[in-house]
């Protein structure tokens, strides 16, 4: 059976973490606009793709993921020449009403995470109904999908599942960090963080993060003493407001 071609408009660090996740299940194009770079991502992502320059992009009847800068849109907009069949955008705070400005029979906005190179992003989705099934057929092949009611939705859901990566590497950095200092090798401090976020990402797929935390806190012990420290440094109001910062900001990109 022949692969759908998808087209990626853009080569940067998402465009590849995307093609990564894709490029077992679909062919790939990807349009930019320097050719060495154009390269680059080739050997970066390991297989061979088709390598479109801007000058030369056709998007008539293709299924594209737009990768590049929201605030290089209006450029890039210039140079697809033709109507693409279904526009799939993961530009933060760029409204399904701007991205009109390039021609498209559907519109999907999309917001995936890094965790794409590995098949495991959480991507939230909004735009035309039309498309909602191919939209999770397509992102489901990087990882798991929501589908949301309104674009609201996806500028807060791009705070937490888009930026979040970041805020866990964080955390994961200062624990790791805090056994250092402790006394324990870096090294060894690096492998207990991934197999702790490893295996907690399989606990919260079925539990409440409240409950976990009930089920390891037993009373006067090591995780109560730890927990009041994380309490009385008020990462639970950082957190919120890390979500709220990151919120404002995509309404403000808008």
């Amino acid at each position: 059976m022949n692969k759908k071609t998808i087209t990626l408009v853009g080569n940067g660090k998402m465009a590849l973490s995307i093609a990564r996740g894709l490029r077992d299940t679909y062919t790939l194009e990807v349009i930019g606009r320097d050719s060495h770079k154009l390269q680059g991502f080739e050997e970066s992502l390991g297989c061979t793709v088709s390598k479109t320059l801007f000058s030369d992009a056709n998007c008539e009847g293709k299924i594209v993921i737009l990768c590049v800068k929201p605030s290089n849109l209006a450029e890039v907009s210039t140079h697809l020449k033709g109507q693409a069949k279904e526009l799939y955008s993961v530009l933060a705070g760029t409204t399904l009403e701007s991205l009109r400005i390039i021609r498209a029979t559907h519109y999907v906005r999309a917001m995936p995470n890094l965790a794409a190179q590995n098949g495991l992003s959480m991507t939230t989705l909004v735009g035309d109904t039309q498309l909602k099934q191919n939209a999770i057929e397509l992102f489901n092949s990087i990882g798991s999908t929501l589908w949301l009611e309104s674009q609201k939705e996806l500028d807060i859901a791009t705070a937490l599942a888009g930026s979040g990566p970041a805020y866990l590497a964080l955390i994961a950095e200062a624990l790791c960090d805090g056994a250092v200092r402790e006394g324990l090798k870096r090294d060894d401090a690096m492998i207990l963080a991934r197999g702790l976020f490893k295996g907690f990402g399989e606990l919260i797929a079925t539990t409440h993060p409240a409950l976990l935390k009930d089920a390891v806190m037993s009373p006067g012990g090591t995780t109560a003493a730890g927990y009041a420290a994380l309490e009385e440094s008020n990462i639970r109001s950082g957190c919120i407001e890390a979500i709220r910062k990151a919120h404002q900001r995509a309404k403000e990109m808008a």
